[in-house]
């Protein structure tokens, strides 16, 4: 069990004020508005009749990655294919600080609230609209799925081992990684309205510009050598060494010589010195060029020790070492576990469910916990009410079938 937390709902934040609509679905959209409402925003999900599809991805019939996501917030429910869905959104977006949606590009515009007709009715709406590929382009129609930007972005032609297939990444890294740039861009706008006295805008968040963005100068390594470089593993193509490396009870460690005052650390501490001054090692290009041998010293230096004997042979050299950890390793660590890396909400269906902890850390005004992930259209008439609907319009609404609320949504 990691560090138990409560909910407390009444708890402000560093975004306490903050009103976020988001029409998103799948997690580059719920990365983002996570973002925020872990840091103190008022996050409503406007879920389509049949929700979120995170609400769909379940292990052993729970909807994890839906609890994950969707903390802190709180959820409406309505049909976007209805003729009351415009005055719906426009009426709710008039009341918000933040619009982020996620649906191809011209849809919103299909649906008849335009971000211009959004901004007329609310001229300082920040609206963060998400694709595949952006706004405009000749791609900007296609589906934009994380694995597909993956792929296009040349992140999974650097990913994996020479000798084998390219390596798409287990986990949600492009939609994640736009989430959290869509993050900034709708925290920078926010900025521009209150401080600097500004309108709103639209933010083309696009999975593809953070995801090549992560992959650092490789577009200048191009133009500069006219190669492709192979797929390294677990080799890093800046620095020698660096690698995952075996032990003798068949575990693993990663290990980082990427200075040359730890390279030459590292060659003293595995007994061989003169690699200091040997040509094939003596420089960070010299390893590079050799890293073949380089890897094969160290291996076999550390597959005599086991795991345990291996961390602290090297933390006491200060070599700069870690294990390789799985899930099981996670839920022992003392590190995880003072740092709160991952804490224990109260949960319906598991009793308590690990999640990962608020992140940045603001140690002035921390994020909070407020609510679980809620039920679909737990909120419906809540939220509706807030922004001026009247009880006979919410159930004209509700008889009509443009909205659902709580546990009578159908799915």
């Amino acid at each position: 069990m990691f560090k138990p937390v409560s909910f407390t709902p009444d708890a402000t934040g560093a975004l306490s004020g903050i009103r976020v609509l988001d029409l998103s679905r799948l997690v580059c959209g719920n990365t983002l508005s996570m973002a925020l409402a872990d840091l103190g925003a008022d996050v409503l999900k406007v879920e389509p009749l049949g929700g979120d599809t995170l609400r769909d991805w379940k292990v052993k019939d729970v909807a994890t990655a839906w609890k994950a996501y969707a903390r802190n917030k709180r959820s409406l429910c309505m049909n976007f294919r209805g003729p009351d869905a415009p005055e719906i959104l426009l009426r709710l977006a008039a009341h918000a600080d933040v619009f982020i949606e996620s649906f191809r590009p011209g849809a919103l515009e299909a649906m008849g609230v335009p971000p211009d007709v959004l901004l007329e009715r609310n001229p300082k709406l920040v609206i963060a609209r998400i694709s595949g590929w952006g706004q405009d382009g000749p791609y900007a129609r296609r589906p934009g799925f994380g694995t597909l930007v993956e792929g296009m972005s040349g992140f999974a032609s650097m990913n994996g081992f020479a000798d084998r297939e390219p390596v798409l990444p287990p986990i949600y890294l492009g939609d994640m990684t736009a989430g959290l740039y869509g993050a900034v861009g709708v925290l920078a706008a926010l900025r521009h309205v209150e401080v600097n006295g500004g309108h709103g805008q639209v933010i083309d968040v696009n999975l593809l510009d953070p995801t090549f963005t992560i992959l650092g100068a490789q577009a200048a390594n191009y133009r500069l050598t006219g190669k492709i470089k192979p797929r390294t593993g677990s080799r890093s193509t800046n620095s020698a060494p660096r690698n995952a490396y075996r032990t003798a009870d068949d575990k693993w460690v990663c290990l980082s010589g990427s200075t040359q005052g730890m390279a030459e650390r590292l060659l003293r501490s595995i007994g061989r010195p003169e690699l200091i001054t040997d040509p094939r090692f003596a420089r960070n290009a010299d390893r590079l060029a050799n890293v073949e041998e380089l890897d094969r010293i160290i291996g076999d230096f550390i597959v005599r020790m086991t795991k345990d004997e291996c961390l602290r042979f090297f933390e006491e050299a200060e070599v700069t070492i870690g294990p390789i950890y799985d899930m099981s390793d996670i839920e022992t660590d003392p590190h995880f576990h003072a740092r709160g890396v991952v804490v224990e909400l109260p949960d319906e269906d598991m009793g308590s469910m690990p999640v990962h902890t608020i992140s940045p850390r603001l140690l002035g005004t921390p994020g909070t916990f407020r609510r679980a992930a809620p039920k679909l259209g737990e909120h419906t008439v809540e939220a509706l009410t807030a922004a001026g609907f009247t009880p006979a319009e919410v159930d004209a609404l509700k008889s009509g079938g443009a909205i659902a609320t709580g546990v009578e949504a159908p799915r």
